[in-house]
């Protein structure tokens, strides 16, 4: 997958995560289950699960968390294995370029240790085969010197948990997806419940917000805690410095037009995305590597980043021959400026 351009990573509503946010997320990520907001669904059937397999003295089955970045995966990875009572290791797709690299893993696993693997759909092929009975039998299988040479050392694991997260299920292969047992789609919060996690962290950070700041902040979020928690920490800069440190809805709308975030979270990269399609190409349809070459951006990055929510509000729609900006985009651009926020 190509890097993603510095314009994409420096978006104040970006899913991905900053070097700030992984410092600061480390306070407000949840500790247990109970204190992970949203997902309902999600959240009631992993405590059966846990429940289940705790009774049976036995590790979870693997389990895929799929669905858009910044909406907990990675926290509810830590809490499952907070729960499990067992070692929780982190690693990612990218980060495993070898099999070798994935032997140290695995062979330091304990008995049920949860071992959590970010973007598992961008594995490489040989490691991915190389995790297959791992997965299944708690083994791997590594072969030494080549030709009529060749020998198989046949290594025992522990019986351990594989969480998978991806942003991208339809890229994972259909031997890797078959192996995990338990699968959870993560979906956009509602604002109800992004306006309880920013209550959850203005009261660890110690910010001052009433709730009509606190709507404000979360109709802007986009349905993203890790977006919701950004915007809080740049409203409270602006608080602090521009009205005594008290987030009302005034001072948020103004820190956050200040930032070019518009009511409804759009930025300046999305609206220039609705911009481009309805000015260079009549509203649509248009291919996307047209549209990322008239914008030049990496298509992936359109995908990725600007496209999931365009798609969730309703402002394109994908047809057979490109994207579309629906009445509803037409609508929002040409509210004007003033009038957006």
């Amino acid at each position: 997958m190509p890097k993603e351009p510095e314009e994409a990573r420096q978006r104040l509503i970006s899913p991905q995560e900053s070097e700030e946010d992984t410092v600061v997320n480390l306070s407000l990520r949840p500790e247990r289950i109970e204190d992970f907001i949203g997902q309902k669904d999600v959240v009631a059937n992993l405590k059966v699960a846990i429940s289940a397999a705790k009774a049976r003295s036995e590790p979870l089955e693997h389990i895929l968390l799929s669905g858009p970045p910044g909406l907990g995966k990675t926290s509810l990875a830590h809490i499952i294995a907070r729960e499990m009572g067992t070692k929780f290791t982190a690693t990612s797709g990218p980060a495993i370029e070898r099999a070798g690299d994935l032997i140290g893993i695995l062979t330091n696993l304990g008995e049920g240790d949860v071992l959590f693997i970010d973007e598992v759909h961008r594995l490489s092929k040989v490691v991915e085969e190389f995790l297959y009975p791992a997965m299944e039998n708690s083994q791997i299988d590594f072969v030494i010197d080549k030709g009529p040479y060749a020998k198989t050392i046949k290594f025992n694991l522990k019986r351990f948990t594989l969480i998978g997260a991806t942003t991208r299920a339809g890229l994972l292969t259909a031997p890797l997806r078959s192996r995990f047992g338990i699968f959870f789609h993560f979906d956009f919060y509602n604002c109800e419940e992004i306006i309880e996690i920013l209550r959850r962290s203005a009261k660890i950070l110690n910010i001052s917000l009433d709730e009509e700041g606190a709507y404000e902040i979360a109709r802007r979020s986009r349905g993203t805690p890790r977006v919701a928690n950004r915007l809080l920490r740049r409203a409270r800069d602006y608080a602090q410095v521009k009205a005594g440190g008290h987030l009302s809805k005034e001072v948020a709308c103004a820190a956050l037009d200040a930032q070019g975030v518009d009511g409804v979270g759009l930025d300046n990269i999305d609206r220039r995305v609705l911009k481009v399609i309805i000015d260079y190409y009549n509203g649509g349809p248009v291919g996307i590597e047209s549209l990322a070459a008239t914008l030049n951006e990496e298509s992936d990055t359109i995908v990725d980043i600007v496209e999931p929510f365009l798609l969730k509000i309703g402002y394109i729609k994908r047809t057979s021959r490109g994207r579309e900006v629906t009445e509803l985009g037409h609508s929002h651009l040409n509210k004007g400026r003033k009038e957006l926020f």
